[in-house]
């Protein structure tokens, strides 16, 4: 029974018909990262917003960081399925995410400003990540792709709209 607790995980070789799948994996990694630092950010502006709008973008981000989160073990299980590790190390995630870290003492503006454009930067991330599973023959990495994208976009609007003036 000792002996099961040293096993160390390491890439493994799969045989599904997608080509490359490191290659699909890396990518994958990115928008893992970039989903781990947006659910922090989320929440944090969940936690600190304050204002007229409180109330209403208190409850979006409740349900957009849920998601993300979600999001997060959905990511990095593709990954395991295509035979990769997902990231172990804070630094790994921070280092591959293009999400820049919150402004100091952002107002609920800033907050909504912000969000919007992480999320359209994630959405690109993710058509990116569409593109290179599709050239290596992965069709459900690009159909998970497509409808993590469909998310940052719509959230992206809302928080859009919420800023419009």
């Amino acid at each position: 029974m000792a002996e099961a607790l040293k096993t160390i995980a390491e890439p493994t070789t799969v045989e599904t018909g997608v080509e490359d799948p490191k290659a699909v994996a890396d990518s994958l990694a990115g928008v893992l990262s970039d989903t781990y630092n947006l659910l922090l950010k989320t929440h944090a502006y969940h936690w600190n917003v304050e204002g007229p709008l409180f109330y209403g973008i208190h409850h979006l981000t409740e349900e957009q960081y849920t998601d993300l989160f979600e999001a997060t073990d959905v990511l990095a299980e593709r990954m395991r399925a295509l035979g990769q590790l997902a990231p172990m190390s804070i630094k790994a995630i921070v280092e591959g995410s293009v999400i820049s870290d919150a402004p100091k003492n952002p107002t609920a503006l800033d907050m909504v400003e912000d969000l919007a454009g992480d999320h359209e930067q994630v959405a690109t991330r993710l058509h990116e990540l569409i593109e290179v599973a599709e050239k290596h023959s992965d069709d459900v990495t690009a159909d998970l792709a497509t409808a993590r994208s469909a998310f940052h976009e719509k959230a992206a609007w809302m928080l859009r709209a919420i800023a419009k003036s």
